[in-house]
């Protein structure tokens, strides 16, 4: 066994990632413990519940200020063990190769952004609605939309580039990466699937209840779009940008 075999990590994730898996892990087998009528105040206080912008959101638990933070807190929530993993599982194949582009900061901010993105979208979808939403999935959706944005560039990660230098390639315009093949395919068949589970009014495998497809849309939808703000990598500067009569 060569040294290099020796010090490589259990689990190859950014520290970033393998945190917050651990934290929604934690999270749903800490309401194990909770009772059941402990866990339906959690469910209650902290899931997106558009009636609680409403008069009668004074009522629920958590009262007002529950409005503020439940955008949010829905995505530490989960249904069942299965709803969980599959979160995990995007989040670690999308979510990994992210993490490695933006370091651990923006890529918090990114899902905290597609967390808040997608709850705003089913609100507006939703006003009024009582059905609790819960689950990581519209942050995990706006990790896949904005590692799409290099990914599958000519040398990236899921292109068949290699070592680090495969995070670090600059980012085509949205208009350009519609012209690559795999990246258009991928996007198209994102929201195929999630238009038909929203249109047929699908349950996920193994889930409680519906799947929340427009949060899913909203957080997919900010990752694609507020990538290029929060990109680290720098596109190269066009000549015709560098010449000019600069004084010094």
């Amino acid at each position: 066994m060569t040294l290099a075999m020796q010090r490589a990590p259990a689990i190859n994730l950014p520290p970033v990632v393998l945190w917050l898996s651990v934290s929604l892990i934690a999270v749903h087998v800490g309401r194990l413990f909770l009772g059941a009528n402990l866990d339906e105040w959690v469910l209650l206080a902290f899931a997106f519940i558009p009636a609680r912008y409403s008069e009668a959101g004074a009522l629920l638990p958590g009262g007002a200020a529950a409005r503020l933070w439940s955008p949010l807190t829905y995505a530490f929530l989960h249904a069942d063990f299965v709803h969980l993993i599959v979160n995990l599982v995007w989040m670690a194949s999308f979510g990994g190769a992210l993490a490695r582009r933006f370091g651990g900061a923006r890529f918090l901010f990114l899902a905290l952004i597609g967390a808040i993105s997608g709850a705003a979208l089913h609100y507006a979808l939703h006003p009024g609605e009582e059905v609790l939403v819960i689950g990581a999935s519209g942050a995990v959706s706006g990790m896949m939309a904005a590692s799409a944005r290099f990914a599958f560039a000519p040398g990236g990660p899921l292109a068949g580039g290699r070592g680090p230098g495969a995070y670090r390639l600059p980012a085509a315009p949205l208009l350009a990466l519609l012209r690559n093949s795999r990246a258009l395919a991928f996007i198209l068949v994102w929201f195929a699937v999630n238009l038909i589970v929203g249109l047929t009014g699908g349950l996920g495998a193994g889930l409680a209840g519906p799947i929340a497809w427009e949060a899913h849309i909203g957080g997919f939808a900010a990752g694609l779009l507020l990538f290029p703000l929060l990109d680290p990598v720098r596109p190269p500067v066009r000549p015709e940008e560098s010449s000019g009569d600069g004084l010094a």
